[in-house]
């Protein structure tokens, strides 16, 4: 099975994470248009009515800067995932927004917690640990570019500063981190040659026989199947030697 089966561009790619982003920008949009505000609707710890924020809460923020600062990292990862988990996908969005919200409804200060950054860690946790636990080379290389790109998220799943829900990072952090160990996801095999199984022979290979223990080319002076000998018969010349 070749591995462009797995991975290979379609649509998701490109719809899912429009549909992210234009789902948080509308919910926005509609605040202002109407002057309403949805805070209440985020997830507040420890409290019944806090729940339903497990599930409002990512599409709710507090202001243009909030919703920008998530836009990009939203929508990059949101691709990432389709492209290259996404038979698992739908389970990581589903799962993700689950854990997480309750997670966070567990451990957080008593405020309201909104934005969609919680998702957000948990993509790019669960992107990052899959690859590192995949040890598929095109994983991994997807592993250290997360960690190139969105390395400096990892100081905001602790408390540096007041007016950001750390709790809400931790949760996607942790999350994340969960499903890549629960969700099995299958890998493409990777094409050997001869030389990479284990029964491979480096005596009964054609072209390493040419080579001795060190490393040095061996000239070999062989026959052609077809050689023909040639023999010369000479009559001894008897008058001569008398």
């Amino acid at each position: 099975m070749q591995s462009n089966e797995h991975f290979k561009f379609s649509n998701g790619v490109i719809l899912a994470p429009l549909f992210a982003v234009l789902s948080i920008w509308i919910v926005f949009w509609v605040e202002v248009k109407f002057g309403i505000n949805f805070n209440d609707y985020g997830i507040y710890p420890r409290r019944l009515s806090g729940l339903r924020g497990v599930l409002l809460s990512p599409f709710i923020h507090g202001s243009v800067e909030h919703l920008y600062n998530n836009t990009i990292p939203l929508a990059v990862l949101t691709a990432f995932l389709i492209y290259f988990y996404q038979k698992a996908a739908f389970r990581v969005f589903i799962f993700g927004i689950l854990v997480s919200g309750l997670l966070t409804w567990v451990i957080a200060r008593p405020s309201y917690h909104i934005g969609a950054s919680g998702i957000i860690y948990v993509l790019a946790s669960f992107i990052f640990f899959k690859g590192v636990f995949a040890k598929y080379y095109r994983l991994v290389a997807l592993s250290l570019v997360v960690v190139f790109i969105y390395g400096s998220m990892l100081w905001y799943i602790f408390p540096v500063k007041e007016d950001i829900s750390w709790e809400g990072h931790l949760a996607g952090f942790i999350t994340g981190f969960l499903l890549a160990i629960t969700i099995r996801v299958k890998l493409p095999v990777e094409k050997k040659y001869e030389w990479e199984h284990e029964d491979y022979n480096e005596e009964d290979d054609p072209f390493l026989k040419h080579f001795d223990a060190d490393g040095n080319f061996i000239e070999t002076k062989e026959e052609p199947e077809n050689h023909i000998q040639i023999k010369y018969h000479y009559k001894k010349d008897d008058e001569a030697n008398a």
